[in-house]
C-alpha cells in the first residue's frame, strides 16, 4: 500500500505539479480512502520520502551490530545503505531529486531527512569517542564529513540523469573521508602547512609528542581540526 500511494502520488506531481495535487487526489488515484493515506504518510511531503523510515531503521540496526574497531569505516558503510536505497529504484531516485529542486518546501522538508541521518551517525560516533569535549566534536564533524560526502557522490549520478554506477562517485567521496579521519593517532611530523592559514608542528617532551598549532586569525575552524587531524595521523 505504502508503494501504491507513493507511485500515485509521483505520477499526480508529475502531471499537475506538487502543488496543485492533494492528498484526496491521490488516494482517489490509487484508489483507498483518506485513512490509509494517513496510515502510512503524515502528509503529502512524506509521500516523496517513503523510504527514508526504514532506510534509517536498517542504518541504526547496522550500526548497532558492527565491529567497534573502525568506527568511520563503519559509519561510511552505514552511508552506503542509503546509497543502495536510492539505487534501487533509478527512475523514482531521479524524478523525485527533480521534484525536490522545484518546490522549496520539499528541499526544506529534505534537509531534515538528511539531518536525521547526520544524527544517527554521530551519535554512533559520540558512543564510540566520547559524549563530551574533544570526542562530541570529533564525531559531529565526522558525521557531517560523511554525510556531505555521501550526497555529494550521489547528486553527481541523480544530475546525471540516474546513468552509470552510482557506487563509483559515492566510494571516491567516502574514501576522502576515511583518509582525512581514519588514521590511527600517531607523533605528529615536524611541520605541516597547507598554506591556508593554518600551520602546525610538533615539539618532543619527555611524555610523548606535543602539537603546537598557529593559525592566523579568522582561520576557519574546519581547516584548524582537520590539519590537527592530518598531522596527528601521520608518522
Amino acid at each position: 500500500m505504502r508503494e501504491a500511494l507513493a507511485q500515485a502520488a509521483f505520477q499526480l506531481f508529475l502531471e499537475r505539479g506538487f502543488e496543485r495535487t492533494t492528498v484526496d487526489d491521490i488516494v482517489a488515484r490509487a484508489g483507498v480512502g483518506r485513512r490509509s493515506f494517513f496510515r502510512y504518510f503524515p502528509s503529502k511531503e512524506d509521500v516523496v520520502f517513503p523510504d527514508h523510515e526504514r532506510c534509517l531503521a536498517e542504518m541504526t540496526e547496522f550500526l548497532a551490530a558492527v565491529d567497534d574497531g573502525d568506527p568511520v569505516g563503519a559509519v561510511c558503510d552505514a552511508a552506503r545503505i542509503v546509497l543502495r536505497m536510492y539505487a534501487a529504484n533509478p527512475e523514482f531516485s531521479v524524478q523525485r531529486y527533480r521534484l525536490t529542486r522545484e518546490v522549496p518546501g520539499l528541499r526544506t522538508y529534505e534537509l531534515s531527512v538528511v539531518r536525521r541521518y547526520e544524527q544517527t551517525l554521530a551519535g554512533h560516533l559520540r558512543g564510540r569517542f566520547g559524549a563530551g569535549g574533544d570526542g562530541e566534536l570529533r564525531a559531529e564533524v565526522i558525521a557531517a564529513s560523511v554525510v556531505a560526502a555521501h550526497n555529494n557522490g550521489l547528486r553527481l549520478w541523480l544530475r546525471s540523469g540516474g546513468a552509470g554506477d552510482p557506487e563509483a562517485a559515492v566510494d571516491r567521496a567516502l574514501a576522502m573521508v576515511r583518509e582525512v579521519w581514519g588514521r590511527p593517532a600517531g607523533p605528529a611530523p615536524a611541520a605541516a602547512s597547507d598554506g591556508a592559514g593554518v600551520g602546525l608542528a610538533a615539539v618532543a617532551s619527555a611524555d610523548g609528542e606535543v602539537i603546537v598549532m598557529v593559525a592566523q586569525k579568522g582561520a576557519p575552524m574546519w581547516r584548524v581540526v582537520q590539519q590537527i587531524e592530518d598531522a596527528v595521523g601521520k608518522n
